[in-house]
């Protein structure tokens, strides 16, 4: 892939529409959706739940492909990819750290982080290596297998497999759902390291409004559509906003 992230924007979309299910009446989970995330900034993805959020990240990411509408990440439009491109594109320039950690279990820590690179057959830059490893705190776990590390610790080595081919996007759904509060800081304290230290571009599906707080922006989700959004947002209005959206509660309950 030669082509790299048109300044400013790290991945769009346009009139993006996403249906589930076949018949007259079709699931919408994506209603004509557009949309530009800038490069070099954390971008949270919230809203009721059904609303779309996980839908709209995994065409985002190229996990799913739209009905209709196109999406970029960079200046690749991924609708003119075949299967092959499109799984080099997101090996090599996509990271993504999910709610379960996805790490095997017979590969130490250094081998699940530098795993897409030996998939892909390159070696690791080892500054870069040292580097990615040390802001993720691991320097002294690398040795150690999942089963030797804590939920914490264990997505701490995502984040790093995410950030070591040094992706133009790390996609992240729900990244702290799994883990106790302090384990759920951390990572979100790594990735807004990332993005302010790195210069890494991140976006975020979560419900979780202190999650969000730590992020450049907040997008907001209803229905399949876009529907608001805040800068520089606080954890307060996170929720008024979500309060806001949530649908009323039927009579007499």
């Amino acid at each position: 892939m030669s082509a790299t992230p048109t300044a400013g924007v790290a991945v769009s979309a346009r009139e993006l529409r996403k249906e589930y299910g076949a018949g007259p009446q079709p699931v919408v989970a994506l209603a004509g959706v557009d949309l530009d995330l800038a490069a070099g900034r954390f971008t949270a993805v919230m809203g009721p739940s059904g609303s779309g959020k996980s839908t709209l990240l995994h065409c985002l990411a190229g996990l799913d492909r739209p009905c209709a509408g196109t999406v970029r990440i960079g200046a690749a439009e991924l609708a003119r990819l075949d299967d092959r491109r499109l799984t080099l594109l997101r090996r090599d320039r996509v990271g993504f750290v999910f709610q379960r950690f996805n790490l095997l279990p017979t590969l130490t820590a250094e081998e699940n982080i530098v795993l897409p690179l030996a998939i892909a057959g390159r070696r690791p830059d080892p500054d870069w290596l040292r580097q990615v490893v040390a802001a993720v705190g691991l320097t002294d776990r690398l040795g150690h297998r999942p089963a030797e590390l804590s939920g914490g610790q264990q997505q701490r080595v995502a984040v790093a497999r995410a950030l070591i081919t040094r992706p133009w996007v790390v996609f992240a759904d729900e990244p702290t759902g799994n883990l106790d509060s302090r384990s759920g800081a951390e990572v979100l304290r790594l990735l807004r390291e990332a993005v302010d230290d790195l210069g890494q571009t991140v976006v975020m599906v979560t419900h979780d409004p202190v999650a969000a707080a730590h992020a450049d922006r907040v997008i907001f989700m209803a229905d399949g559509r876009l529907v608001d959004e805040l800068r520089t947002p606080t954890a307060g209005q996170v929720l008024d906003t979500l309060a806001r959206l949530e649908p009323a509660p039927a009579a007499g309950r």
